[in-house]
């Protein structure tokens, strides 16, 4: 994935130790889970077993009664084996989705706390590949493939011990067919390993192509760019996809090989039966048991061999969540102090996003308890860095925020947005009831507060919907427009109440007119807070205490719009060509 910097994948050694501290911590469903296996087991084996008894005493001439107590025998073990494997396969799936359950809320948690440039680093469609279809093979497997490999192993070293039972070297001779077991599995692992780890990163960048196509949809209409990113997506398939070919033909190879170990196994046992029941050593029922045991792990055998593709691929799949989950956790420690005001300092903030080119240079900037600053200046000078780094979703790389007198770094992630708040450009609706959505912010706010939080904001609209503040919105319910949103998230900076408010081009997707009436409803959103606005449009601007101008990452100007617009700098350039666009419409 060009240009990217993908969240980290956990090695083989780490997710082992990770599975196995997991099951530490479930010991009881774990022990229950082998001692149901290993029952089930025995009873599929004790019908073989019987018939090899069958045999000599028909070859003893035995009545045909005799028939009848192996008949009840075999039908008991069937009905043991069946229950006992149910309940077996049951306390496996049921151990296994606890187990994913709690590693796909840690992974979503962890990601939650993630520093906003880290994902942007590594794509959206990574983390969503991860928490979507890894998720989804490892519920596949824990929930099919896992209970059944329990079982194939467990069947394997009961038929084994049961076959040594019956005499000592047929069970060696059954054994032969092991290393030519091992041989294939050693030729097919160090193949496909990389070949899964290679198909999973293949999703994750399918995964990108695709949320960062459909994200961006209006603006590839807009540029008529639809061929570039379809060919991008196609290519990101076509390499998913041949990796997935390439593990088949792969697999198929692994399976001759697997078939070849069967026959050699079987012939061994057979020739083996036949040179100790001439001697005497054994009886004909006897090989015919230890034949008939040998043929029937055919069975489980090759279901853990073959098995082998879904484990891999699980493995893969786990290897990525558990990298999510060995993230650092940088938030921060935590002193107990509290802002008393909503005075900003910013002192000596520099900033790179990627380490070499500062986009910050040296910056300091003091705003006054309730106090509005509009920051202006031309695309890229660093005013939603800037903001940002106010509002502490991103933290400089050298420099002190503080608020109210206590710098960021001693607030945790919850307290910093008690008394910070963001609206930004993009405002998620999230799909449900409308006043969930405005108690995001406020969880104990009555309806009411939520009622007179609108009114606040200029939301009159909200009592034409359907069922009003009820209404279900977002996905699956009613669209909202970009100004609605907005005014929704105005809402919540009001329910929230903090003393802090940061603005970045709140009202810039809304049109003119639409723009204007936000305008309004921001300035009563953050009327007696400490507010930091990214100016969209500079009559926002004009309405500000101050202006901050800023030009490739350092402050140019500042003052009123008044002293500014007459001191004739860069602001009185941005001013004049603002003021004849708006002549010109």
């Amino acid at each position: 994935m060009t240009g990217t910097e993908l969240l980290p994948i956990a090695s083989g050694a780490r997710s082992g130790r990770f599975l196995l501290r997991e099951l530490a911590g479930h010991r009881a469903a774990t022990l229950g889970a082998v001692v149901l296996g290993i029952v089930a087991a025995a009873a599929t084996v004790v019908p073989v077993y019987v018939f090899g008894v069958l045999v000599d005493r028909v070859t003893e001439g035995a009545p045909a009664s005799t028939i009848v107590g192996v008949v009840a025998v075999i039908v008991v073990a069937a009905v043991v084996g069946g229950v006992f494997t149910g309940l077996g396969a049951y306390t496996v799936a049921l151990l296994g989705e606890r187990i994913l359950a709690s590693l796909r809320e840690r992974v979503v948690a962890r990601a939650l706390i993630l520093p906003v440039e880290r994902l942007d680093r590594a794509g959206r469609g990574d983390l969503l590949s991860r928490v979507g279809d890894d998720v989804a093979v490892m519920a596949k497997s824990l929930g099919e493939v896992v209970p059944q490999i329990l079982a194939a192993v467990l069947l394997v070293a009961v038929s084994i011990a049961a076959m040594l039972g019956v005499d000592w070297r047929l069970g060696l001779a059954g054994m032969v067919a092991i290393p030519l077991y091992v041989m294939a599995l050693r030729w097919y692992l160090p193949r496909s390993a990389p070949l899964y780890a290679s198909e999973r990163v293949a999703m994750g960048e399918r995964a990108q192509a695709l949320v960062s196509s459909m994200q961006g949809a209006r603006t590839v209409r807009a540029y008529g760019v639809e061929s570039e990113h379809l060919a991008r997506i196609d290519a990101a398939s076509a390499g998913a996809r041949d990796i997935a070919v390439t593990v088949f033909r792969l697999f198929t190879r692994f399976g001759s090989r697997s078939n070849r170990a069967e026959c050699v196994g079987l012939s061994v046992v057979l020739l083996a039966g036949f040179l100790l029941v001439r001697d005497g050593s054994v009886t004909v029922g006897e090989t015919t048991a230890a034949a008939l045991l040998f043929h029937r792990l055919f069975n489980p055998i090759g279901m853990l061999m073959y098995s082998f593709d879904d484990v891999q691929s699980a493995g893969a799949s786990l290897a990525r969540l558990v990298g999510v989950l060995d993230l650092p956790d940088e938030r921060r420690a935590v002193t107990g102090r509290e802002p008393d005001s909503g005075r900003i300092e910013l002192v000596g903030i520099r900033h790179s996003y990627d380490g070499v080119h500062e986009v910050i240079h040296g910056l300091d900037l003091t705003v006054a308890d309730g106090d509005t600053v509009a920051l202006v200046g031309s695309t890229g000078a660093g005013k939603s860095t800037l903001a940002a780094i106010v509002a502490g979703s991103t933290e400089p790389t050298t420099g002190t925020v503080r608020i109210g007198g206590v710098p960021l770094t001693e607030l945790a992630a919850d307290r910093v947005r008690r008394h910070v708040a963001v609206v930004s450009q993009e405002v998620h609706v999230f799909a449900g009831p409308l006043i969930d959505d405005l108690r995001l912010a406020a969880p104990d706010a009555s309806d009411d507060e939520v009622q007179a939080a609108l009114d606040l904001v200029g939301a009159g609209w909200v009592a034409d919907l359907p069922d009003g503040v009820h209404t279900v919105v977002g996905e699956g319910g009613l669209a909202l427009t970009a100004a609605r949103a907005q005014h929704v998230a105005l809402a919540r900076l009001v329910l929230a109440d903090p003393a802090v408010a940061v603005l970045d081009e709140a009202t810039a997707e809304a049109g003119s007119a639409g723009a204007r009436d936000l305008e309004d409803a921001a300035r009563a959103a953050t009327r007696g807070r400490t507010t930091v606005v990214v100016a969209h449009r500079l009559t926002q601007a004009a309405a500000a205490d101050r202006v901050v101008v800023l030009e490739h990452g350092r402050i140019v100007e500042q003052g009123s719009h008044d002293d500014l617009v007459q001191a004739g700098g860069r602001y009185h350039d941005l001013w004049s060509a603002w003021s004849e666009s708006l002549a010109d419409r």
